[in-house]
């Protein structure tokens, strides 16, 4: 049997499942208990599970990573939640330098089993430090993982996934997704391993890479092109660090060219990495250079010209068009 959920659904969803199935499975964040988080994505767990397994915080990002840090080292499996993207910061030592290398210190001995939420992106008409995107960051950080969801039924498996894992996760959760599109949850079928890229569009002349809010902005510009007589195939990579590279080769050995596309700054985003990688592994393959599609090297603007900073179809469209005319 299956059932249509929203993101938000589907994560509130898979939490649910992931705190029935295991009772040291922890939820805490700013807002997360009674207000059931500003997303909703918490919506009900603390009246179903108790305030002992879903934890308001106070307003201390560094307090709540570090606490959780503790009960990782006590056999407990905590799930962070970090309100906005641009909150993270105040615990980015944490996570870098507790988190990331609490496994690695102790020779093994100490996993860290944390799973840390982070709404990223934008396009909600949101203030400064509500719409970041700085998931380079923290997959440039070793002893770190980092996946990024961008639809429901992903949303469903990849946290329940996320908090079985023994190494810690930096979870993205594309926001203006959460409410957005519904698709059908069959949870009679098996998931995609977490840390795997996925086709989600079979195309011939081109490949388009992107993930989290990007996907629906790559489908939308695979659907236009297809218009002009163009076959795009889309990527959705989902696993930023481990990056699985291989459906990625596999196209652009076929395609011989390569559109990738995020939310981040251009310069030094998750794009460099897989151009990089592509150019080395795929070199006599490409019939032009592997172009970048990105948000600009500013700060994120004001709400009402962040249309003009995201990445939209038309500068995907703009992209797979010089990448053809090469």
């Amino acid at each position: 049997m299956s059932t249509k959920i929203t993101l938000a659904k589907g994560l509130n969803a898979g939490l649910r499942k992931a705190m029935e199935d295991d009772p040291k499975v922890l939820v805490m964040g700013e807002d997360v208990g009674k207000l059931g988080g500003v997303f909703r994505i918490t919506d009900g767990l603390q009246k179903d599970f108790g305030e002992d397994r879903v934890i308001d915080s106070p307003l201390a990002e560094s307090g709540i990573v570090g606490t959780a840090v503790g009960l990782a080292l006590r056999g407990y499996r905590p799930v962070v939640e970090i309100q906005f993207d641009g909150f993270v910061y105040p615990a980015y030592d944490q996570i870098v330098c507790q988190v990331a290398k609490m496994h690695y210190r102790s020779k093994g001995r100490s996993p860290m089993p944390m799973v840390i939420r982070i709404p990223f992106g934008g396009g909600i008409g949101a203030v400064e430090h509500h719409s970041e995107s700085p998931e380079a960051q923290f997959a440039h950080t070793p002893g770190l993982k980092v996946v990024a969801c961008s639809n429901p039924v992903d949303g469903y498996w990849m946290i329940q996934q996320a908090i079985a894992s023994d190494d810690p996760v930096i979870f993205l959760e594309p926001k203006r997704q959460y409410h957005a599109d519904k698709a059908e949850l069959d949870e009679s079928l098996a998931p995609e391993p977490l840390f795997s890229s996925r086709v989600v569009r079979r195309g011939t002349d081109a490949t388009v890479v992107a993930y989290g809010p990007t996907v629906k902005t790559a489908m939308a510009a695979a659907t236009a092109a297809e218009d002009d007589g163009t076959s795009l195939e889309v990527i959705d990579l989902r696993t930023l660090s481990p990056l699985d590279m291989g459906p990625v080769m596999e196209s652009v050995r076929r395609t011989g060219r390569l559109v990738v596309c995020h939310e981040a700054h251009v310069n030094l985003g998750l794009g460099a990495e897989v151009a990089a990688r592509v150019t080395e592994e795929c070199f006599y393959s490409l019939e032009a250079p592997v172009l970048r599609v990105g948000g600009f090297d500013t700060p994120y603007p004001a709400s009402r010209i962040e249309e003009d900073f995201l990445p939209d179809l038309d500068r995907v469209l703009d992209a797979v068009d010089r990448s053809l005319a090469f």
